[in-house]
C-alpha cells in the first residue's frame, strides 16, 4: 500500500486542527510546531483543503484555520482525496500497465484492496480519532514539549 507523505501530513494536520478547535482558529505555525511539518508545506495542503471546503480561514490577529463542519462529519478518506492523493495497493499506480504495458494477473486483487482501504478510511471521522485515548495522550505530550521549548527560549 502506498500513501504518500502529502496524504499522511494532511490527515495529521487536520487531526491537530480538530484537537485544538475548541480554542478558536488554529494557526498553521502552531500546527507546524506541534507536528514538525514545514509551514510552507502546510500552506500548500491547507489551500487544497480550503478548496474542498474542509477548512475555512479566519483573517486578522488571532486568525488561523478552523474546520468547515463538525469533526464528526469529516472523514479521513475525504482529507486524502482533498489533497489529490489515493490509497493505492497496485504496483502500477492504478494505470493497469503492470506487466509490459498490460494488466498483470493480480491487478484486480490489488485494486480491490485499494477500494477496501478507501472504504475503511471513509468510515473513520476526525471525531473518532479525537476520542481515542492514545491520540489524546500524544496530543498532550506534544503540547508539553512545546511548552518546555518555549520556556527554554525565554
Amino acid at each position: 500500500m502506498r500513501l504518500t507523505t502529502k496524504g499522511r501530513y494532511a490527515v495529521t494536520a487536520m487531526l491537530d486542527l480538530a484537537l485544538h478547535a475548541g480554542s478558536g482558529p488554529v494557526s498553521l505555525a502552531d500546527i507546524s510546531g506541534r507536528q514538525d511539518i514545514s509551514l510552507s508545506y502546510l500552506e500548500q495542503l491547507f489551500a487544497k483543503l480550503r478548496r474542498q471546503n474542509l477548512v475555512s480561514s479566519v483573517r486578522g490577529p488571532g486568525g488561523g484555520y478552523r474546520l468547515s463542519r463538525e469533526h464528526a462529519e469529516i472523514y479521513v478518506a475525504q482529507i486524502i482525496d482533498a489533497v489529490n492523493e489515493s490509497v493505492d495497493a497496485t504496483g502500477c499506480g492504478g494505470t493497469a500497465d503492470c506487466q509490459q504495458g498490460e494488466v498483470c494477473l493480480t491487478h484486480h486483487l490489488w485494486c480491490g484492496l485499494s477500494e477496501q482501504i478507501h472504504n475503511f478510511l471513509s468510515q473513520i471521522s476526525l471525531a473518532n480519532l479525537v476520542a481515542r485515548e492514545e491520540v489524546q495522550y500524544i496530543s498532550a505530550r506534544q503540547e508539553q514539549r512545546l511548552d518546555t521549548l518555549a520556556l527554554t527560549e525565554v
